[in-house]
């Protein structure tokens, strides 16, 4: 199995763009290649800095198609596979943190580098029913932010840029979902607060028309 995924990863690199495009596919759907991705849109925005959007939007539209295609699967029969290989209160759980915070639990987990439970998300968002036009935007987001900054600091910095990402990246993936969370629950606040102040607007406008 060792020299297959070695294989897939040479056959990658030595193609370029499209290459980068099927391993970011394989590895968010039905293999694994921890950190590949991220290292080719290194190494190819090193070579080629003008194209460094190029590789960065392959490697975002390939994660994007391969969690589609694992949503897809998941949605006709992923809980009962989730609940074969992990503990029935595991699954319980991520359901409910899907079910509950919706598209913010599908983007953290894309933006941080593993060993974030990606894959294992992707899944329960499929289980949970999640609606694939959402999910598929939440994933662009996500990944899009990570592939994206990854090009951009190495066209900026050069392939010191990698290393950095390697030893802060869980650290900044943490901080920027630190805040994601906060802007969510700022949200969720700012709009049920609107909500009770226009149910007290209706239910005074309704008390001074019956006292007319």
């Amino acid at each position: 199995m060792r020299k297959f995924l070695d294989g897939i990863l040479a056959f990658a690199t030595a193609i370029g763009g499209p290459g980068l495009f099927l391993l970011s596919y394989l590895d968010s759907s039905f293999l694994s290649f921890p950190q590949a991705v991220d290292v080719l849109v290194v190494a190819f925005t090193a070579k080629y800095p003008a194209w460094w959007w190029y590789y960065a939007a392959l490697a975002t539209l390939g994660s994007v198609a391969g969690c589609v295609s694992i949503h897809a699967l998941a949605a006709r029969g992923g809980e009962a596979f989730l609940r074969k290989r992990f503990k029935a209160g595991h699954v319980d759980r991520g359901m409910r943190a899907i079910q509950r915070y919706g598209l913010v639990a599908v983007l953290i987990p894309s933006i941080l580098p593993p060993p974030a439970p990606f894959k294992l998300t992707v899944l329960l968002a499929g289980a949970a029913r999640v609606p694939r036009g959402r999910f598929a935007v939440a994933i662009l987001l996500g990944r899009g932010f990570r592939f994206f900054l990854t090009g951009w600091l190495t066209l900026r910095y050069g392939q010191a840029a990698f290393e950095w990402m390697k030893t802060n990246g869980r650290l900044v993936g943490l901080g920027l979902a630190g805040a994601l969370v906060l802007a969510t629950v700022g949200f969720i606040w700012w709009r049920r607060r609107g909500e009770a102040v226009a149910r007290v607007a209706t239910a005074g406008q309704a008390s001074s028309d019956a006292g007319l």
